[in-house]
């Protein structure tokens, strides 16, 4: 980055607060109260993400009669759930190219099935009144280099080809009309299969809902020890255990309660911005009126998006592995990335200098080597569990909800006779072999990125494998 550049990158981030936009938020509703003794129930949700809140909620919508206990070990809603960009996307599979390399022979299934599941999560924030500003825009993938456009665009005619609809191509003049940007050389818009909305409300209307429907919810209620009863199972807790007849894990990036989850995944550090609201001069110099999400194509990709009070949300690019998988929040804070951020923002939008950034954050998300959800049991089917979600989890994390308890309850349906449901990644290596892996792949996709998408050996090697590292 020019020194100048540089300056100017820097002068837009003086004023931001180190919080995540969606929490920083008047309206938050305060937490209950942490669990102190012990407590009995039919089914224990550990985890008050959207995994978990889903699960509670589905459980009592299925047999309203069940007696269901959540518990969070900070608050409903901190992590990435309420840190996130608010993508909520249909795909199951971490976009369609992913599902289609890994599950061809049940792709138009699990598209069918994403599809449902992302009405379904519609119809529940209408349903349940979820002030969560749901706005079913679609997405954009943008190509801001001459190889991506050209991928985009076979790749449009293979959908074509497969039968997947709705997919509108759109060139350098009809894309700049939608949002215009000097980098964007044009497009793929998903219409209908991507909604914006403020994820730290829908974390908090999905807990209102739970509470409305019988579900007891303890905060900072940390889930310490998994052990089997004569009865079922056992999770003690800093002041008191819960019994419970079945137990659904959504941990997601912390450590599981089953211990043998634990290599599948890893913890990736994302980082976003958010933009003071523009003024009507400042978004019409832009256009994005239709209000879409974007992202662009490449390897080391940035995704971008309104909030409800018209400032844009930019995030992505640098995915931090923490050498051994650390989690502390003082990763939370990477000036470094920040800085790149800014200066990314103003070489896409340099109508819009002199804007600021009110906010800057970042925080862990799961990921695991085939970057989309994984689903198991232990103790003989008294527990689920699901994670993995690498990112999508906003949309994925309902349909994961349906299959943990499905798992639990026996069930053999369409979703539990899934490959994706049946099987599981390849788990990440020890260190330093994880860390070594996972740097030599960011490196290579680096160099990729500015080498016309052209991808090395390592690279060709992962991909025959179906490994991979991505956020």
């Amino acid at each position: 980055m020019a020194p100048v550049a540089m300056r100017t990158a820097a002068q837009s981030l003086s004023d931001a607060k180190p919080v995540p936009f969606w929490l920083d938020d008047p309206g938050k509703p305060e937490a209950l109260p942490a669990l102190t003794g012990d407590e009995h129930c039919d089914l224990l949700v550990v985890g008050g993400g959207y995994s978990g809140l889903w699960t509670a909620l589905i459980a009592k919508e299925r047999d309203p009669e069940r007696d269901v206990v959540l518990i969070e070990g900070h608050e409903v809603g901190w992590a990435a759930s309420g840190r996130n960009g608010g993508f909520c996307a249909a795909s199951l599979t971490h976009g369609l190219p992913n599902g289609l390399e890994r599950w061809p022979d049940e792709i138009h299934k699990l598209e069918e099935l994403g599809e449902r599941n992302l009405d379904a999560i519609e119809a529940a924030v209408a349903r349940y009144s979820i002030d969560c500003e749901f706005e079913r825009t679609g997405e954009i993938d943008v190509a801001t280099e001459p190889h991506q456009l050209e991928e985009l665009r076979e790749w449009h005619q293979e959908m074509e080809k497969l039968g997947f609809t709705g997919v509108e191509f759109l060139d350098r003049e009809a894309l700049r009309a939608e949002v215009d940007s000097p980098t964007f050389l044009g497009g793929l818009w998903d219409r209908r299969g991507v909604a914006m909305l403020n994820p730290a409300k829908l974390a908090w209307g999905l807990k209102r809902a739970c509470v409305d429907l019988g579900v007891r919810v303890y905060e900072h209620t940390r889930g310490l020890e998994l052990a089997k009863t004569t009865t079922g199972m056992a999770v003690r807790t800093p002041y008191g255990r819960v019994f419970a007849r079945r137990v659904a894990l959504g941990t997601n990036i912390f450590p599981s309660l089953v211990k043998r989850v634990r290599p599948y995944t890893v913890p990736v550090y994302d980082y976003a911005l958010m933009t003071e609201p523009l003024t009507a001069d400042q978004l019409a110099s832009i256009g994005w009126k239709n209000r879409q999400g974007l992202g662009d194509s490449a390897n080391q990709f940035h995704y971008f998006r309104l909030s409800s009070d018209n400032r844009i949300l930019w995030g992505g690019y640098d995915a931090i592995y923490p050498y051994g998988g650390r989690l502390s929040a003082d990763l939370d804070q990477r000036p470094e990335t920040f800085l790149k951020l800014a200066g990314q923002f103003f070489d896409c939008f340099p109508q819009l200098a002199g804007v600021r950034f009110s906010h800057a954050w970042g925080g862990a998300i799961d990921t695991c080597s085939r970057f989309s959800a994984f689903f198991g049991t232990a103790h003989q089917g008294r527990v689920s569990y699901a994670a993995g979600f690498t990112g999508l989890g906003v949309g994925a994390t309902r349909f994961g909800a349906d299959v943990m308890l499905d798992l639990l309850a026996g069930e053999q349906n369409e979703r539990t006779a899934l490959e994706m449901v049946r099987s599981k990644p390849m788990p990440f290596p020890p260190e330093p072999f994880a860390w070594a892996g996972i740097e030599l792949t960011k490196r290579s996709l680096a160099r990729a990125d500015v080498n016309g998408g052209h991808r090395n050996l390592w690279l060709r090697t992962m991909d025959r494998l179906g490994l991979g590292f991505d956020s």
